[in-house]
C-alpha cells in the first residue's frame, strides 16, 4: 500500500473510535502508520489549561516514561510561538531548541550524529502540529485542544511541503475527531444521569431538555413502534438550522422522507437502537448535507413509551476532504487526469461489461466529435492490435499516445514549460473525446484514451483527430513549437489482462 493510501486510511480511522481514549491513541498511532514518523505524542489540554501526555506511539519505553506527565500551558505557548511557522505547524530547529531543554514539557531525548547536510533531521529538532476546535463552518481556528508532537521522520529529512500539508491536514482531522468524541462522551454521560435519576424525574427532564435544546449538534426525538414509527416529534434548533427547515415542518417528516434516495438502505439498516450511519439528508433548498446519524432509545418514564433519540452531526467538511484524498490517490497531480492505477481499474471494470453483439455503426457524419483536421505536416498513421481470433467489430478501444521529443522541450525551455506542455496536451485530448470516454495520464509523457463502442475505422478516425490536435502549434515564450505523438490502438476484450492491452498499445505508439 503506497503512502497516499496509508495517509487516507489513517484519516478515516480517526472517526471510527468509540471513546475519547481510543480516539487519542488512534491519533498517535495514525502518525506512525500513515504519515512516516517513528514517534508521535498527543498532548491534550486539560480543564486547568495545562497539557497532559494522553497517548504515545512508536516507542514503548518512551510511552511508559511520558504518558500521564503534564507540561504547563505557559511552556507550551512559548514553544508554539518560537521557531518557524509552516502553516499551522511549528518547527523548532535544534539550533533554537536548546533553550527548551530545561522547561517542564515532558519530552523524549533521542541520540544521533549532527546533520551532514542542510535538510537532514537532527535528533533535537522539534515539530508540533496544534489541534484546534473549529467554528461551525470549520473555516477558522477556535480554542486549542492539544498538540501532536512528532519525531524521527522515516526519510531522515525535514518534511517536504507536501508532507507538511499532510501532517497539517491530519491535525485538523484529529481535532475534529477529538471534539466529536468529547461531545459523544458528554451526551452519553447525560443519558446515564437520566437513567440514574428516575427518582428526581423533574430535574432529570430539565437536564435532558437543556442538553437536547442547546446541543451544538442536531438532535431529534422520534416515535418508536406503532403506526407512526419513525415520525419526528421534536427537533432542536441546531438540526433545524442544519437542514434549513422550521421545527413545525420537521414534525411532518420521518428521516426516511429526508434521506437521499441512494442512502435509504443505509438508514433502514441502522434504524435500530445503537445504530450508526453516515448518509445525506435533504435541505429545504433541495441540496443534500452529509451527516453522521446515531440512535439511542430513551423512555418517557419508568413504565412509559420508548422513543428514539437521534444525534445528527454535520460531517460535510470531513466528507469533502475524504473525497479530495481519494481523488488525489487516483488522479495525476499535474493534469488532474486519472493516473495509471485508476486507468487499470477502469479497464478491468469495463472488460466484461462490453456488449457482445453490436450492430455496425453508421459512417461518421461531418459533425462527428472525433473528425479532426488534416495536418499540413503529412498523413498521420495508427497501429492496431487485438487478441487473435477476437471479433473487434465494436468494443473498448485503448488508444495510447506517446509524445515524441518531449525531453528536448524540458532541456530547451525548462521543466516548468514541460509541465505546461503536458497540461495543454491533456486539455486538448479532453476536448477531443466524447462524454463518457476516459483520458488518463499513464506516466511521464504518455497518455491513454478509453473509448467505448467503436469499430476499427471509427477508432482510427478518432486517433487521427486526437493526434492532429496534439500537433497543433504551441507557444512557448516567444517561440512556436509543435508536439508530435506516436499512436497505438489495442482492443479490450473480455478475458484479456489490462497490462497486456496497454503493453500492446504502447508498443505500437513507440
Amino acid at each position: 500500500m503506497d503512502k497516499s493510501h496509508n495517509f487516507q486510511a489513517a484519516v478515516q480511522g480517526l472517526h471510527l473510535a468509540r471513546s475519547l481514549a481510543d480516539t487519542l491513541q488512534i491519533v498517535a498511532d495514525g502518525v506512525v502508520t500513515g504519515l512516516g514518523y517513528e514517534l508521535a505524542c498527543v498532548n491534550l489540554v486539560r480543564a486547568d489549561g495545562d497539557l497532559v501526555v494522553a497517548s504515545f506511539a512508536g516507542n514503548s519505553a518512551a510511552e511508559a516514561q511520558l504518558t500521564g506527565r503534564v507540561g504547563s500551558r505557559e511552556s507550551w505557548e512559548r514553544r508554539l510561538g518560537m521557531g518557524e511557522q509552516w502553516g499551522d505547524l511549528v518547527f523548532i530547529p535544534h539550533t533554537e531548541g536548546r533553550v527548551l531543554d530545561d522547561d517542564d514539557v515532558p519530552q523524549w531525548y533521542t541520540d544521533g550524529p549532527a546533520p551532514r547536510f542542510e535538510d537532514e533531521w537532527h535528533p533535537a529538532d522539534r515539530l508540533f502540529a496544534p489541534m484546534y476546535a473549529r467554528s461551525a463552518s470549520g473555516a477558522s481556528q477556535g480554542e486549542l485542544l492539544g498538540v501532536i508532537s512528532v519525531d524521527q521522520p522515516l526519510t531522515r529529512r525535514r518534511p517536504r511541503p507536501d508532507e507538511r500539508r499532510d501532517l497539517e491536514e491530519y491535525a485538523f482531522q484529529a481535532g475534529v475527531a477529538i471534539s466529536n468524541a468529547r461531545l459523544r462522551a458528554n451526551m452519553q454521560r447525560a443519558l446515564v444521569r437520566l437513567d440514574r435519576e428516575q427518582q428526581t424525574l423533574r430535574a432529570s427532564e430539565e437536564s435532558f431538555r437543556q442538553a437536547f435544546e442547546y446541543a451544538p449538534s442536531g438532535m431529534a426525538i422520534a416515535e418508536m413502534g406503532g403506526d407512526q414509527h419513525g415520525r419526528i416529534l421534536r427537533t432542536n434548533d441546531a438540526l433545524c438550522r442544519m437542514l434549513g427547515r422550521p421545527a413545525s415542518a420537521m414534525r411532518r417528516y420521518t428521516f426516511s422522507d429526508l434521506v437521499h434516495p441512494e442512502d435509504i438502505g443505509t438508514l433502514l439498516r441502522t434504524s435500530a437502537e445503537g445504530g450508526r450511519a453516515e448518509l445525506r439528508l435533504g435541505r429545504r433548498d433541495g441540496t443534500y448535507l452529509w451527516v453522521s446519524l446515531r440512535n439511542s432509545v430513551v423512555a418517557d418514564n419508568a413504565d412509559g413509551p420508548r422513543f428514539l433519540l437521534t444525534h445528527v452531526e454535520d460531517i460535510e467538511e470531513r466528507k469533502r476532504r475524504e473525497f479530495d484524498l481519494a481523488h488525489r490517490a487516483s488522479h495525476d497531480t499535474l493534469t488532474g487526469l486519472p493516473n495509471s492505477a485508476e486507468l487499470h481499474a477502469r479497464i478491468g471494470a469495463r472488460l466484461c461489461a462490453l456488449r457482445e453483439h453490436v450492430p455496425d455503426a453508421p459512417a461518421a457524419e461531418a459533425d462527428d466529435p472525433y473528425l479532426g483536421h488534416a495536418d499540413e505536416a503529412g498523413p498521420l498513421h495508427t497501429h492496431v492490435w487485438a487478441p487473435v481470433g477476437d471479433d473487434i467489430t465494436h468494443g473498448l478501444a485503448v488508444m495510447f499516445f506517446g509524445l515524441r521529443d518531449f525531453k528536448a522541450i524540458n532541456t530547451r525551455f525548462g521543466y516548468d514549460a514541460g509541465d505546461g506542455v503536458l497540461v495543454e496536451v491533456a486539455r486538448r485530448l479532453g476536448q477531443a473525446v466524447r462524454d463518457g470516454d476516459t483520458v488518463a495520464r499513464y506516466g511521464g509523457d504518455e497518455f491513454v484514451v478509453l473509448a467505448d463502442d467503436l469499430g476499427p475505422a471509427d477508432a482510427h478516425t478518432a486517433a487521427v483527430s486526437m493526434q492532429s490536435r496534439i500537433h497543433l502549434p504551441l507557444h512557448l515564450g516567444d517561440q512556436v513549437v509543435r508536439m508530435h505523438a506516436g499512436v497505438g490502438i489495442a482492443w479490450a476484450q473480455c478475458g484479456t489482462a489490462p497490462d497486456d492491452i496497454l503493453r500492446a498499445a504502447r508498443g505500437f505508439a513507440s
